[in-house]
């Protein structure tokens, strides 16, 4: 079987004519023949529960996540809508906690009488909000990374088509790390799905390059300190591997610098270490020259698009990647985009299917299966992206920065081609 979507041309090709690229469909407001019905329709809002990470270990995430769907709603509406209906955000915070993360997805389907649920960043809270949002018959779009919707754990009501999951990430750094930094590797990692999600495809993907994986280190989340777990670092590790999430990280990263000083081997870290944080901060020096995924560099690059420029502009983020009222209030620039993203996605599809009501809310899931190519657009600014409608998950560009002068310079942007693997499910053969 080969990788997708190259087993599936044809299916794709079929469906073109169903579900035009998503970016196509939002930029033209509205589907044509499809007018008499909007204006025919309730001019009641459509409204979106958004589950969105205000405190616990998620509440950097969250409130740019925030910030992010904010702009993206503001501009839907002022572009007409979704099928003429005003759009209203309903976000309820769970936390960063999975328990919390289900009783707010039954308070959209019961109080809040929510079209669609949306948001999601952390795995562990997808894991434990994923089953309630199919026994709600709820549509439920995650901005997550986790591997979690793409291996067939989850079901047919949960999506995330606006970014994309570790397992593609990996798929697409391995090659690189293995060929620039390093044969042997020491991985850190946070001690949850997705962490275990990066411990377990990056280290398949960097050994199919013939490197190795000296150990794994997995640390809780609610960790503090973490000189004692560098200790357990082998001496001949060749390359640090480290993402880490959660309020501690620029301690994380501190701890780091001063335990190794000036005879640091070399570091690819994913930007998730530093996330929210200001690069240029008080000991993050040692950083200089040491490598970072990005799912979208924070910095503007010499060649930005107009595309970046446009949304930087309505979520309020500068060149540098913070805000734009307050320099020091840096965003989770390599993330948050997929709030823009799929709420844009969202729309395609409600726009696709006709959407009146949660009686059609299958007819959307079918519309946003039936999607493939989202070309880099206004609304999909971080990139040209292939959905795989089987899975319910995006594969799009990667890119790799490198820290210089204090700033994250891109070196290296993958192909999508770089990222796809084996499909290992096929909800739509799931019943709703």
């Amino acid at each position: 079987m080969s990788k997708y979507p190259l087993s599936d041309i044809s299916r794709r090709q079929a469906l073109k004519k169903l579900a035009v690229g998503a970016g196509a469909i939002a930029s033209s407001g509205t589907l044509p023949g499809l007018i008499g019905h909007s204006q025919a329709q309730s001019t009641q809002p459509i409204r979106i529960g958004f589950q969105v990470h205000r405190t616990g270990i998620g509440a950097a995430y969250g409130r740019w996540y925030d910030r992010t769907t904010t702009a993206a709603v503001k501009r839907i509406n002022e572009q007409g809508g979704i099928n003429g209906r005003m759009v209203e955000i309903v976000a309820e915070d769970d936390g960063t906690d999975p328990k919390r993360g289900a009783e707010v997805l039954e308070k959209f389907a019961s109080k809040h009488q929510c079209d669609v649920s949306f948001g999601t960043l952390f795995s562990h809270v997808v894991m434990g909000s994923s089953p309630r949002a199919g026994e709600l018959k709820m549509p439920y779009f995650v901005v997550s990374e986790g591997h979690h919707v793409a291996s067939g754990q989850l079901n047919r009501y949960t999506l995330q088509p606006g970014i994309t999951d570790v397992k593609s990430q990996v798929e697409a750094m391995g090659p690189y790390v293995a060929k620039n930094l390093g044969k042997k590797v020491t991985m850190i990692y946070p001690d949850f799905a997705f962490g275990h999600d990066h411990r377990d495809y990056f280290s398949t993907a960097f050994e199919n390059q013939g490197g190795e994986i000296l150990a794994k280190i997995a640390i809780p989340p609610t960790e503090t300190s973490f000189t004692k777990y560098f200790a357990k670092i082998p001496r001949d590790t060749e390359v640090i591997y480290h993402v880490m999430v959660g309020p501690a990280v620029l301690t994380f990263v501190k701890e780091m610098g001063e335990f190794f000083g000036p005879s640091k081997p070399a570091i690819f870290g994913f930007i998730d270490s530093l996330e929210a944080v200001d690069i240029a901060s008080p000991g993050l020096e040692f950083l200089e020259g040491t490598y970072f995924w990005e799912g979208n560099p924070r910095y503007a690059q010499a060649d930005q698009s107009s595309h970046d420029k446009l949304y930087r502009a309505a979520v309020g983020v500068d060149n540098n990647g913070a805000s734009v009222t307050d320099s020091k209030d840096v965003s989770t620039y390599a993330h948050m985009f997929g709030c823009w993203e799929t709420l844009y996605i969202i729309k395609a599809g409600m726009e696709s299917c006709d959407y009146k009501g949660p009686a059609d809310r299958s007819k959307l899931i079918e519309a946003v299966e039936a999607m493939s190519d989202m070309p880099l657009s206004d609304e999909h600014p971080q990139g040209a992206k292939i959905f795989n409608g089987k899975t319910h998950q995006a594969f799009g560009h990667q890119y790799i920065s490198k820290v210089n002068g204090g700033k994250l310079e891109l070196v290296h942007t993958t192909s999508i081609e770089d990222t796809f693997y084996e499909d290992e499910v096929d909800y739509t053969k799931q019943s709703f």
